[in-house]
């Protein structure tokens, strides 16, 4: 199957084609780090995303540059995505902790640092946006530089939510890297 593994879901998707290479032929990995990668700095993250109903002023500095182009692609998606006739729920107090507890475990090194990746042999197509204040874009750059057969896109003027400024371009790169 081909994978991809948006934010924490990168977590996921490495883990995953770790303990399961035989099941996965491509992988994407999007705005996520590798494990033990390097933090983001802002302390404001931490308050603006554990709210439970997050504002659209907190979507646009979680996942959006200050830049009035990154900002108007920013409210556009939220405006798709309220929508959704089928929208997610709000995340519960007990999904939040939850998250920030698999957060946390994937931040704790283990053995060599960053030699897992090593172990990647699928291609890899690393995405993320220049400017991501929840993970930073030095993360990819590490990604792509210890997975073999890995390759990288950093889309500009924008952050964490680089897939839904970009939606079009991010379908064709990923269209052309999954057909490849």
């Amino acid at each position: 199957m081909d994978v991809l593994g948006f934010s924490i879901g990168g977590y996921v998707a490495q883990g995953l084609v770790l303990r399961h290479p035989d099941l996965v032929r491509r992988l994407v990995l999007v705005g996520t780090a590798p494990r033990n990668g390097e933090l983001a700095n802002d302390p404001r993250i931490p308050q603006v995303a554990a709210n439970p109903v997050p504002t659209l002023e907190d979507f646009l500095f979680l996942f959006f540059t200050p830049s009035v182009a990154s900002r108007a692609a920013g409210k556009a998606f939220w405006q798709r995505r309220h929508q959704r006739k089928d929208a997610d729920p709000p995340s519960s107090p007990e999904s939040m902790k939850a998250q920030s507890t698999a957060i946390g475990e994937w931040r704790k090194p283990r053995g060599e640092r960053y030699s897992e990746l090593r172990a990647i042999s699928q291609p890899t197509l690393v995405v993320n946006g220049n400017n991501d204040v929840m993970v930073p874009a030095i993360n990819s750059f590490t990604l792509c530089q210890h997975i073999p057969n890995a390759q990288l896109i950093i889309y500009p003027d924008s952050g964490h939510g680089a897939l839904f400024q970009y939606p079009d371009l991010f379908v064709a790169h990923t269209t052309i890297f999954l057909d490849s």
